[in-house]
């Protein structure tokens, strides 16, 4: 084989390399300066244009959202307005020493005479952390003791006749304050008096009972 036919087969020559050379090391450098510049200030560009398009987006549902609170605050207002409205209908405006005041006012002006009252325990509402636990175990809170509100349980033992008896309840039934009573126990004040006493006691009767007092915090 002839050297003619060598320098014929030989892909890079002299003269392609100087050509070649230059070119590579051009796109090389400008890959470079694309990789360390465009590419950045393209992603920077991309990210400022869905930032402003996300600006854009919330502009434009900006009054959707002021309609949307300006209802959700109206609702929010009869909410609350409902719940006071159902303390109040509850527990009135007073509290246990006005409501004892007021029981007071109503023995002296039915005839009542008052043997004791005593206030025994009291119960303050509490938010449930578990209604389901409840619901198993079959505990049902009290439907009428709400944020608020306060439940005073009373014992009471007085004595009256019949006729002031019903006319005492009847002004109890017109309080503010939701008022329940149980364990009603009446008796006769004959059956404990002897003979001589009976004609002067036979209308007199003796009341104990258990009375549940809502009344405001």
């Amino acid at each position: 084989m002839t050297n003619s036919n060598i320098k014929n087969k030989r892909f890079i020559t002299p003269e392609k390399s100087a050509v070649l050379l230059p070119v590579l090391i051009s796109s090389f450098i400008s890959l470079i300066i694309v990789s360390a510049f465009v590419i950045p200030k393209y992603i920077k560009s991309n990210k400022i244009n869905n930032e402003y398009n996300e600006y854009l987006r919330k502009k434009n549902d900006l009054p959707n959202l002021k309609a949307q609170y300006k209802i959700i605050n109206e609702k929010l207002e009869k909410l609350n307005k409902e719940k006071y409205q159902i303390i109040n209908l509850i527990s009135g405006t007073s509290n246990l020493e006005t409501f004892l005041s007021r029981l007071g006012e109503l023995a002296v002006k039915n005839n009542i005479n008052v043997s004791s009252i005593s206030p025994k325990s009291s119960i303050m509402y509490v938010e449930s952390q578990n209604s389901d636990l409840q619901n198993q175990i079959n505990l049902n809170p009290d439907p009428l003791l709400v944020e608020g509100v306060k439940k005073y349980n009373i014992d009471f033992k007085f004595k009256a006749k019949f006729e002031d008896l019903l006319s005492f309840f009847r002004d109890l039934e017109f309080q503010e304050n939701i008022i329940l009573f149980k364990d009603i126990n009446v008796t006769s004040e004959e059956e404990n008096n002897d003979e001589k006493k009976k004609n002067t006691s036979a209308k007199l009767l003796e009341i104990s009972l258990k009375m549940n007092v809502y009344g405001k915090i």
